[in-house]
């Protein structure tokens, strides 16, 4: 470690530089000294370093003025003040400015190495800081979707373009499988990017509650309505709304966001004055919104108006090439965050998760990463750490496709294709774990074209 650890001398005498070099050296940090106050602001000028040692009084350039020019350069450099001429006023000052701290000579060698040590720890602490800040930053802070599927990369590709047009879009696919997250990455790549963005689920409210959360209310409006409250929609002006569960939506208030759309403009509970409002609506639903409007329990314009451009996210069955890759990313983010150093998840889990069809979707194994770095006393993630059902268990879920249900043989040879993978292509396996004779799974196979 100390191999990297830069540190600058400046001592005026020639022999305590050299003494003061020699230990430092010795101590393994890469050091470089200089018998000049002048020469000293023109290495920091260049450079930084860890640590610097120097001298108070030197003519010209002495060690207050390299003090405070360090520290205005560099303000995680630790400064550490030597000198002959030792008082209470000056070692006051010295600490005032920032020095970490004061030597008086005659030193012992010891007592500067104890220095230094402590000095160059506190920065590498500083340091090891700064970089965890980053790294949770960059997690929480950054709309990040993480992919290599094909048709993940032109879903990302259509948010992109459809981004800085400013049109209503509707997201839908299963619950779990990030469509706020593309919702907020469609905001962060538009030109409302520095407004507000706002999220709320429709079905989690009463049809009063929904209302005074969306359009807010005036004073006086109701019993208990003490103060003026601005809505969502309203304070969302200048930004995008995400509007969750879209087609949980009562009928009543489905008209009220319907003017909004068309006029730009709303009224709060109990108000007489419009609002105008300059928003972008973003709405999303796990369930089939086009049945909800032929069965009239859905708006039609309402669905006309928001579905400008759609978005079917897929679910994470049927993009399995990216549980390794999301694994990864996950098994990183909760490491940084749970201060762990954990960097491998081992063959048998992630052979587990590519076998396992996730009803939950990327949350479910977001959440099944992080439980598995929070048990974890290694450096990797093991069998012991997944949850017991999930060990136990291999769940194949039954989803629509292209918005059909699948028929029973789509189902048969799914459920084959499986079975023989899971057997590693062995038939005679394959066919008692399927409880049918060889030549009944070999008829099979040259129906459904798997014959290999």
């Amino acid at each position: 470690m100390n191999r990297n650890t830069k540190i600058l001398i400046v001592d005026d005498e020639k022999i305590a530089l050299k003494n003061l070099e020699h230990v430092m050296k010795k101590e393994g940090y890469d050091v470089i000294g200089t018998q000049s106050g002048q020469n000293a602001l023109k290495l920091l000028e260049e450079q930084q370093f860890d640590a610097v040692l120097t001298d108070l009084r030197m003519e010209k350039v002495d060690g207050m003025q390299i003090l405070k020019r360090c520290r205005g350069l560099y303000p995680d450099t630790e400064i550490i003040m030597i000198t002959g001429y030792a008082t209470l006023q000056s070692a006051v000052d010295a600490m005032k400015h920032g020095a970490f701290y004061y030597i008086a000579k005659p030193f012992k060698l010891d007592e500067v190495r104890k220095v230094v040590k402590e000095a160059v720890e506190k920065v590498r602490l500083k340091k090891e800081n700064k970089q965890l800040r980053e790294q949770i930053e960059n997690f929480q802070g950054k709309v990040k979707i993480i992919t290599q599927d094909t048709n993940m990369q032109r879903l990302l590709d259509t948010a992109r373009q459809i981004a800085p047009t400013d049109c209503n879009v509707l997201i839908s696919g299963e619950s779990g499988t990030g469509k706020e997250l593309f919702a907020r990455y469609i905001h962060f790549n538009s030109a409302r990017t520095k407004g507000p963005f706002f999220a709320i689920n429709c079905g989690a409210f009463t049809e009063e509650l929904l209302s005074n959360e969306l359009f807010g209310h005036e004073k006086g409006a109701f019993t208990g309505a003490a103060a003026m409250k601005k809505g969502l929609i309203e304070m969302a002006s200048g930004g995008t709304l995400f509007l969750d569960e879209i087609s949980e939506m009562p009928a009543s208030m489905q008209v009220k966001l319907l003017r909004v759309i068309q006029e730009r403009e709303l009224l709060r509970v109990g108000g007489t004055a419009p609002i105008k409002v300059d928003i972008r609506f973003i709405a999303a639903t796990n369930r089939e919104i086009q049945d909800a409007v032929k069965s009239g329990a859905f708006r039609r314009d309402l669905y006309f108006r928001l579905n400008v451009v759609s978005i079917c996210i897929p679910p994470l069955s049927e993009r399995k090439d990216d549980i390794p890759l999301l694994s990864h990313y996950f098994l990183k983010k909760y490491a940084v965050l749970m201060k762990k150093d954990i960097t491998e998840i081992s063959e048998d889990v992630t052979g587990l998760l590519m076998n396992y069809d996730f009803p939950g979707n990327v949350r479910e194994l977001e959440n099944i990463i992080e439980r598995g770095v929070a048990l974890t006393n290694n450096n990797k993630i093991e069998m012991a750490h997944l949850p017991e059902d999930l060990k136990e268990l291999s769940i194949r879920t039954f989803r629509k496709k292209d918005g059909k249900i699948p028929s029973l043989e789509e189902q048969e040879t799914a459920y084959i294709k499986w079975v023989l993978n899971e057997a590693g292509g062995n038939k005679t396996l394959a066919a008692q774990i399927l409880g049918i004779d060889r030549v009944s799974l070999w008829r099979k196979l040259k129906k459904y074209g798997l014959e290999r």
